[in-house]
């Protein structure tokens, strides 16, 4: 089996690659210019080697169809793309252009060499907007963010592809799912660098916007998991993939700091300057899809995944 990862400088793209790979998949990774981007992840994995790496511009047709055509693949993961919900508010063109356009030049290359390829497509539970229950494959999409309408947009397009011209093409709905590897600009990642620094003897405060909104965390390398298995059925359909349990950011802070025996009222400040435009007070995933037709469920909890995040942040700072 050849499996072609979209997106594999990314953190899911790295997690995907090593769970192929374990797999006995030949695994090929794109990534916009692959002769000068790091892959960190790769290498912290000790994987960068094993992947055959070729640079792809999600946007650009003919740059995707040459690398679907050269890789031959049996399955495409789709996880490029603009991937951040605060930046795509100073970015909606470009956020939107690499989702839509990347799903959609996938898919026609799909169409056209007429190769039985599997595709699955990284949707967001961002697509949600906000909720009242537990969001399932049924509750409607309500988006309130540059990147979610980006999402949903592309969700609908996998959807119709699917429908019209019979592509074996999954969404998966993935709630958010944390590990070592997110970027710093991510305020879980934020969270673990700030609290680690001070439980070494930093005097820095932590900035942080609302700590009352709510969210279904869950563990990356098990969410990919899930992906490779939509794409084992016989079938293609939809999955929402989350914990189905909710915890505020306070909860998640709490976490990280009791974790390093710290009581973070101590070192959090509330700045308002850090504030979106708009942004969701609660989400947490209704799984029940996925237990049943996947046989997947989340093993790690938020609080599994807090102290999990500390414990490798501060083993990888002893190494430095």
């Amino acid at each position: 089996m050849k499996a072609l990862v979209c997106g594999v400088s990314g953190q899911d793209g790295t997690y995907l690659a090593r769970l192929l790979l374990q797999k006995g998949y030949e695994v090929w990774g794109t990534s916009r210019d692959a002769q000068i981007a790091s892959f960190s992840g790769l290498h912290q994995l000790g994987i960068h080697a094993q992947v055959t790496l070729r640079s792809m511009a999600p946007n650009d047709f003919r740059s995707v169809f040459s690398v679907v055509n050269d890789c031959q693949p049996d399955e495409i993961y789709f996880l490029a793309g603009q991937s951040s919900v605060g930046l795509s508010f100073d970015q909606p063109a470009e956020t939107l252009e690499s989702m839509l356009l990347g799903a959609l030049n996938l898919m026609e290359a799909i169409r056209l060499l007429k190769r039985p390829t599997r595709l699955y497509h990284a949707s967001s539970s961002e697509c949600f907007g906000e909720m009242s229950l537990p969001a399932d494959e049924s509750t409607s999409f309500a988006p309130r963010s540059p990147y979610a309408v980006a999402k949903a947009s592309a969700h609908w397009l996998v959807a119709n592809y699917r429908e019209a011209y019979g592509l074996f093409a999954c969404n998966g709905i993935l709630f958010n799912h944390e590990s070592p590897l997110r970027p710093s600009r991510f305020v879980t990642r934020k969270i673990i660098a700030a609290a680690c620094d001070i439980a070494l003897g930093s005097t820095q405060r932590l900035a942080l916007g609302r700590l009352d909104i709510v969210r279904d965390w869950g563990w990356a390398p098990e969410y990919v998991e899930a992906m490779w298995r939509m794409l084992q059925t016989d079938e293609p359909q939809d999955f929402v993939i989350a914990t189905g349990e909710a915890n505020s950011l306070e909860a998640f802070v709490e976490a990280v700091f009791s974790s390093l025996d710290l009581d973070w009222r101590g070192h959090v400040d509330i700045d308002t300057r850090l504030l979106r435009p708009s942004d969701l007070k609660w989400s947490q995933g209704n799984p029940a899809r996925a237990e049943r037709t996947l046989s997947w469920q989340a093993a790690f909890r938020m609080r599994d995944v807090a102290r999990e995040m500390v414990r490798v942040e501060l083993a990888s700072r002893q190494r430095t």
